[in-house]
């Protein structure tokens, strides 16, 4: 199989070679019919970073010493097809002034210059279709001020780029990366003169894939938020993009949209950002208003469910869990052995949180943040949920999908008269120590008190004579366990009461308090945020309740309430500083 795999991408990369060459032949466009309005975000920071010469793409920081960024050796593939995908004009966009459209000018005819005639890593169907939607969306900003020379190599390249596009669209991997080269051949058919043959082909490609990936409740295979989030956009640009052209979008096409915004406004914290499971982050900043604002869909997924996940809310503090099987196969490369993990936000804080996606800081970091101590839930003997298997060939690279993953993962919610109540349970662990985790979390309507139970049971005789099995090896001492509550790095903490609670203060001036019942102990230890956008890890802290499960049911209870003195509501005026150079 992982032979056919690495047949299939090979011969996938010789035929993007021969249609990149084929299309750098394409007749010259003669100039826009429409120019879809601009509607991505940058970041206005972002911009003047890259204006100072400082380039950071994923995860590194290159000094560009007054070259362009086709003149610089790429540290690694992800930063190359950052630079490649040219979302950064939306950052020098952002910034808008003379300067930053002379930067942007030179990078783009730069582009053209080094890669324009076909050759180069940027030419795969993802890559150009991101590129055409940002050179399209940006056409007026590129364009002023450039003589008829320049303007024509521009209108070359993007016919190049519209021609691979409608030859090689449809083998992009199915998701994002296929919608993502559909809406740019949307995207250039409907804006360039000479392109309208591609419009219907573009737009039913769209609804085909839109029916394949995004199932009835909303959710795609790989279970990340962030990932519908960009699925998500892209749909709601495309469907812009067709109607203000006088083109209705295919049916299935709206019927996702429909299906997706419920689940991303479920997916959503408090503080506006979305939860950070299975390889996704919060979102860029404003990407998730701009979205939902423009699909016009108000509602909300009504029992709470959404994607797998449970999401708890009440006076402005929010809770969402992993409450379902993590993805598997191909869908699971990126997935994380996050099941039952919960993370919590209070107004515009996040309080408890997962360490998130390692990818940016390299391979190790990465494997280490789809670990389940990585996340906050219980974790028995120091091993995971679900294991990473070994390396297989996915079509582009080896990948470390998920497998002895849980099977079974029920789940209840209920709506009280005192407290919104959920309650879930995973077999992960049943297969080699005989025990299933159950967890309850209880939000109180004031959105003031999370109360939480942890479970480790044996269920049946199969169980029980596992976990037998396993106190033997362990010489009858125990199973350890620890349950993990992984804090923000805002959250300064500390432990009272000689070691029976821990406070949590948060920048907006509210405490909570982390209390415990059980026999376990509790300790701070060190911890990492991992932050996309970033040159390294956040440190934070843990808080972690440790013990030994001696018998076939085991029980803690633990509590996080605000202190009795905390205000009801709370003015928060902290600014959060951004700086993404640490």
């Amino acid at each position: 199989m992982a032979i056919t795999r690495k047949w299939q991408a090979a011969h996938a990369r010789l035929l993007n070679r021969v249609h990149a060459r084929l299309a750098a032949r394409a007749k010259p466009a003669n100039g826009f019919v429409s120019q879809p309005e601009p509607r991505t975000i940058g970041y206005f920071a972002r911009g003047r970073q890259m204006m100072a010469g400082n380039l950071m793409f994923a995860g590194h920081l290159v000094e560009a010493d007054g070259r362009i960024p086709w003149q610089i050796d790429a540290p690694d593939a992800a930063f190359a097809e950052e630079l490649q995908g040219f979302a950064w004009l939306d950052d020098l966009a952002a910034v808008g002034d003379a300067k930053a459209r002379g930067l942007a000018q030179d990078w783009l005819w730069g582009w053209i210059d080094a890669y324009g005639h076909g050759r180069g890593p940027g030419w795969t169907p993802e890559l150009a279709g991101r590129r055409v939607i940002r050179w399209v969306h940006h056409a007026l900003f590129l364009l002023r001020g450039q003589d008829a020379d320049k303007a024509r190599k521009y209108y070359q390249a993007l016919a190049a780029q519209t021609q691979f596009l409608a030859k090689r669209g449809g083998s992009a991997a199915p998701g994002l990366a296929r919608i993502e080269a559909m809406t740019g051949l949307l995207y250039a058919g409907l804006s360039l003169e000479g392109m309208e043959t591609h419009i219907d082909p573009a737009r039913q490609a769209l609804g085909r894939e839109c029916a394949r990936q995004v199932d009835e409740a909303g959710g795609i295979p790989t279970r990340n938020p962030e990932e519908l989030l960009e699925v998500f956009t892209l749909l709601t640009w495309a469907q812009a993009a067709l109607e203000e052209a006088g083109h209705d979008p295919d049916p299935d096409h709206l019927s996702a949209i429909r299906r997706i915004a419920p689940t991303l406004r479920t997916l959503r914290h408090a503080d506006g950002g979305l939860a950070r499971f299975h390889g996704g982050g919060k979102g860029l900043d404003g990407r998730l208003d701009q979205a939902l604002a423009a699909s016009g869909i108000k509602k909300r997924q009504p029992d709470g469910l959404a994607m797998g996940f449970a999401r708890l809310s009440a006076g402005r503090t929010s809770v969402i869990v992993d409450a379902a099987k993590p993805p598997s196969g191909l869908a699971s490369s990126n997935a994380h052995a996050s099941t039952l993990g919960f993370e919590l936000t209070s107004g515009r804080r996040q309080v408890i949180v997962n360490c998130g996606s390692g990818s940016g800081f390299g391979e190790d970091w990465r494997r280490a943040g789809r670990a389940t101590l990585s996340h906050s839930t219980l974790c028995l003997q120091g091993y995971s949920s679900a294991r990473l298997a070994n390396p297989r060939w996915d079509g582009t690279a080896n990948r470390e999908y998920l497998e002895d993953a849980p099977t079974h993962v029920p789940v209840q919610m209920n709506a009280g008269a005192q407290a919104h109540r959920f309650e879930g349970g995973q077999d992960g662990y049943a297969r080699h120590q005989g025990l299933t985790h159950a967890r309850s979390l209880e939000l109180s309507l004031d959105g003031r008190s999370l109360s939480g139970e942890d479970y480790l049971v044996a269920l049946d005789d199969a169980g029980k004579k596992r976990f037998d099995k396993a106190m033997d090896r362990a010489k009858l001492g125990g199973i350890a366990y620890e349950i993990r509550f992984h804090l923000h790095p805002e959250v300064d903490v500390a432990v009272d009461m000689g070691g029976t609670a821990a406070s949590l203060a948060l920048r907006s001036g509210e405490i909570w308090v982390l209390r415990f019942d059980g026999a376990v102990e509790m300790a701070l230890m060190p911890s990492v945020y991992l932050e996309k956008g970033r040159l390294r890890p956040r440190a934070t802290q843990q808080i972690v309740l440790s013990g030994r499960a001696m018998q076939y049911a085991t029980r803690v209870r633990w509590s996080l309430a605000k202190a009795q003195d905390t205000a009801i509501a709370v003015r928060d005026f902290a600014r959060d500083e951004v700086d993404v150079n640490v």
